[in-house]
C-alpha cells in the first residue's frame, strides 16, 4: 500500500512539473504579447519610475500592482538590463506601507553621501517617490500624497525605506506627486521636480532629506487639458552646441489625440527657476500611446528616455489576459535645430541593433502603385524595423496586414503635410469606443528629404519621423500576427530601404 501511495504521489509531482514548466514556457508568449518591449511577467504596471544607471546596469522601476490586471495598490516593480534591450525581471522593490502606496518617483546614486545613508564608504542609491494615503483620500482630506525616500547600500538590488518618512509633506492640496531629482552641481544642491495640480514646483535640498521650496512654473502655458504629472527636467546640448534646459511634463488627459500623453519646454534653469523659451506646446510623442516618459538618471553625455505605451482612455480594458501594457522602446532624446528653432528629438537607442537576426536592403527604386515588401525582402510586419530615406517626399504608405484583412497603415499625408497612423481596421477594438481611429501629426520640417524609421512589434508601432523631430507610437490587437507588408505611392523614389528583422528579447 505505501509503494502504491508513493507511486501516485510521483505521477502528481511529474504531472505538477509538466504543468509548471508549461505555464513557464508560455510566458512572454501569449497572444499580443510584445517581444521586443519590456512588459511585466504578469498582472498590471504603468509609470516607469526611478530610471537609474550604474556599473553598467540599468535600473527600471515601475508602477506595479502584483495582485491583478487593473491598476491597484502601487507597488514599485523591478527589472535590469546591462543594454536596454534585454530585460532581467527582479523581486518586487517597494511595497506599501502605513503611509500609503507607492507612487511615482525616481532614483539617484549619492556619490558624495549627502544623504548620510552610505555605508563603509560607499554611495548609497536613493529612491524618491510618493506615499499616497488611500485612507485620507477616502476620507475626503486633500493631503493626501507626501514625499518618501527609499535606500540601497548594495547598488539596487534590495532597498529599505527611511525612518523618519516623508521627507517633504503636502501643504493641503491634492495631486502633490511624482518627484524627479537631480544634483545641480553649479549650486551643489538637489534639485527636485514636483508635478503639483496642473503647474510644476522645484525644491532644493543639501542632503535628499530636508527640502525647501525654490519656485513654481506652468502659469498659462503649455497643454492644461489635465493633471500634470511624472515631470522630469535636464540639459541637452546640440550640434552646434546650444545648451538648453528640457523640462517634461506628462499630462492627463489633454493629450493631442485625446487621453494621456507627454509635452516639453525648452529654455533656462538656475538652480531656482526654469524660464521658458518658446509658449507653444509641443508633444515628445505625437501618438496616442506614450505616456509618464522620463528619462535614466547617471547616464553621462547620453539622456535616454521611457514611456509607459498605453493610455489612460483605455489602459485597464485593453485584451490581455496575463498582464497589462508594455514600455515603449527606450529612446535617445538630442537636442536638435531646424530652422531657426530647437527641438528635441528622439531616436531609438543604437543598443536596438543587437537584435538584428536578419537584413536586406533596396536601392534608388521608384513606387508607382503598390509594392510588396514582403516578397521583396521578407519583410514581416511584427518584430522589426523599418527605414526609409528619400530626397524627394511623397505621400505614401506602409501597410502590415494579415489574412483576416486586419490592418494598420502608417505613412505621409501630401495634401495635409502630415505623418499618419490609421487603426481602423487593426484588430480587437469594442473594448474603447474610440480606439479604431486615424491620427495624425503636422509634419513641422520644411525640408523635403524622407527620414523615416519604423519599430514594430506584435502589437505595436513607434514611428520616428524627420531625425525624430515627430515621433507617433501607437498599440493596436490583431487576432493574428501581421505578416504582410506593403508600401504604396503614386510616385515615390526611395534612395534606400533597410528591413531588420528582430530576434525576441525573451528567448
Amino acid at each position: 500500500m505505501k509503494r502504491g501511495w508513493y507511486i501516485i504521489f510521483s505521477a502528481l509531482i511529474i504531472v505538477t512539473l509538466k504543468v509548471s514548466a508549461q505555464k513557464k514556457d508560455n510566458t512572454y508568449h501569449e497572444q499580443y504579447r510584445p517581444q521586443i518591449h519590456f512588459s511585466p511577467p504578469a498582472h498590471w504596471m504603468n509609470d516607469p519610475n526611478g530610471l537609474v544607471y550604474n556599473k553598467g546596469i540599468y535600473r527600471l522601476f515601475y508602477q506595479y500592482y502584483p495582485k491583478g490586471t487593473v491598476w491597484g495598490p502601487m507597488h514599485w516593480g523591478h527589472a535590469t538590463s546591462t543594454d536596454l534591450v534585454h530585460w532581467v525581471n527582479r523581486p518586487i522593490a517597494l511595497y506599501p506601507d502605513s503611509l500609503g502606496l507607492i507612487f511615482s518617483g525616481s532614483a539617484v546614486v549619492d556619490f558624495n553621501n549627502t544623504s548620510g545613508l552610505g555605508i563603509n564608504g560607499k554611495p548609497p542609491m536613493v529612491a524618491i517617490f510618493t506615499h499616497h494615503n488611500q485612507a485620507k483620500e477616502k476620507d475626503g482630506k486633500n493631503d493626501t500624497e507626501n514625499e518618501s525616500i527609499a535606500y540601497s547600500n548594495d547598488e539596487g538590488k534590495t532597498w529599505k525605506k527611511y525612518a523618519y518618512n516623508p521627507v517633504l509633506k503636502n501643504p493641503g492640496i491634492s495631486d502633490f506627486r511624482d518627484p524627479k531629482v537631480m544634483w545641480y552641481a553649479p549650486g551643489k544642491k538637489w534639485v527636485m521636480t514636483l508635478a503639483t495640480k496642473d503647474h510644476i514646483t522645484f525644491y532644493s535640498s543639501p542632503n535628499l532629506k530636508s527640502w525647501i521650496k525654490e519656485s513654481e512654473f506652468g502659469s498659462g502655458i503649455g497643454a492644461h487639458g489635465g493633471v500634470w504629472e511624472c515631470p522630469d527636467l535636464f540639459q541637452l546640448i546640440s550640434a552646434d552646441s546650444k545648451k538648453m534646459w528640457v523640462l517634461i511634463v506628462n499630462i492627463n488627459p489633454g493629450g493631442p489625440q485625446g487621453g494621456s500623453a507627454t509635452q516639453y519646454f525648452t529654455g533656462d534653469f538656475d538652480g531656482k527657476t526654469f524660464k521658458p523659451n518658446r509658449s507653444d506646446t509641443r508633444w515628445i510623442d505625437q501618438g496616442t500611446d506614450e505616456y509618464a516618459g522620463v528619462t535614466w538618471s547617471n547616464t553621462g553625455n547620453r539622456r535616454i528616455f521611457l514611456g509607459w505605451m498605453s493610455n489612460w482612455n483605455y489602459a485597464t480594458s485593453v485584451p490581455t489576459k496575463a498582464w497589462r501594457s508594455a514600455m515603449t522602446i527606450p529612446r535617445e532624446l538630442k537636442l536638435v535645430k531646424e530652422g531657426d528653432e530647437y527641438y528635441v528629438a528622439s531616436q531609438p537607442v543604437k543598443e536596438l541593433d543587437a537584435l538584428k537576426e536578419k537584413s536586406a536592403a533596396l536601392q534608388n527604386f521608384s513606387i508607382k502603385g503598390e509594392v510588396n515588401l514582403t516578397k521583396l525582402v521578407k519583410a514581416s510586419g511584427s518584430r522589426s524595423r523599418l527605414h526609409l530615406s528619400s530626397t524627394a517626399l511623397k505621400g505614401f504608405s506602409i501597410t502590415m496586414s494579415n489574412s483576416l484583412g486586419e490592418k494598420v497603415i502608417v505613412g505621409y499625408d501630401e495634401k495635409e503635410n502630415s505623418w499618419f497612423i490609421d487603426r481602423t481596421q487593426a484588430g480587437e477594438s469594442g473594448f474603447n469606443k474610440d480606439f479604431a481611429k486615424r491620427f495624425s501629426s503636422p509634419r513641422i520640417t520644411s525640408s523635403k528629404n524622407l527620414d523615416l524609421t519604423l519599430i514594430l512589434d506584435a502589437a505595436s508601432v513607434e514611428l520616428f519621423a524627420d531625425k525624430g523631430i515627430t515621433v507617433m507610437t501607437a498599440i493596436y490587437f490583431p487576432q493574428k500576427p501581421y505578416d504582410k507588408v506593403t508600401i504604396a505611392s503614386e510616385s515615390l523614389k526611395i534612395d534606400k530601404l533597410q528591413y531588420d528583422g528582430l530576434k525576441s528579447i525573451w528567448h
